[in-house]
């Protein structure tokens, strides 16, 4: 985060308010960790490897072609648009630093998350993987909405997301142990102190990207059924 103070002689100063380049370096590696994207495939890898309720039945190789289509339609062409805009001189940085930058590849997102939704929701997948797709779905429309206005943290969204299908997965008696509640609780924290710390949101566009992400998930958890 940056701090901007006004110094003796009347003009403005423009601090770095982490001293602690080690502290800075981590925030910097959660970020790259934790990404939307890369969240994706930690969530779906829990749902089909780690949670023993949600996948019951399905054999290994099911799982995969499951995790595989996801990646494709949900990560990988993601990556590659943004790569391709980078290439074709469309945005200045992969890390979208502008709102006007990040317009295409929010529409892009929002192709791919649907089409990741329709296919899930027409093959019948479990009914938590299918509310995560329409949630990504949903939460990139919202985006691209709010980005008319704020440059909202997609991070923040994330974990957002992130916590409340844990919740859910509580609640509904499909989380085999708290350790993967705390587990989200820690991870959730980690990603919004990270983008607190390594990027130049204001901290309410962290705080409200955050809370969407939070309460778009419990809503589709009731429409994707």
């Amino acid at each position: 985060m940056i701090e901007t103070h006004v110094n003796q002689n009347g003009t403005l100063e423009t601090n770095d308010a982490v001293t602690n380049p080690v502290i800075k370096a981590l925030a910097v590696f959660f970020s790259y960790i934790f990404h939307p994207l890369l969240l994706i495939i930690w969530v779906c890898f829990y749902l089909l490897y780690i949670n023993e309720t949600v996948f019951l039945g399905d054999v290994s190789f099911e799982r995969l072609k499951v995790l595989l289509r996801v990646f494709g339609t949900s990560v990988f062409l993601p990556m590659v648009t943004v790569l391709l805009l980078k290439g074709l001189g469309f945005i200045d940085s992969i890390q979208l630093r502008t709102q006007k930058e990040r317009i295409i590849p929010y529409v892009a997102c929002i192709t791919f998350f649907f089409w990741s939704y329709y296919v899930s929701k027409k093959l019948e997948d479990p009914l938590e993987l299918r509310a995560f797709l329409l949630a990504l779905f949903i939460c990139a429309s919202a985006s691209l909405l709010i980005n008319n206005y704020i440059k909202v943290s997609m991070h923040a969204m994330g974990a957002g997301g992130l916590l409340c299908l844990f919740i859910i997965l509580l609640f509904t008696n499909k989380l085999d142990e708290s350790a993967s509640l705390v587990a989200a609780i820690v991870t959730a924290g980690i990603i919004c102190t990270s983008r607190f710390i390594a990027s130049d949101h204001k901290s309410y566009e962290i705080y409200i990207g955050f809370l969407v992400g939070l309460f778009i998930q419990l809503i589709c958890f009731f429409i994707a059924r």
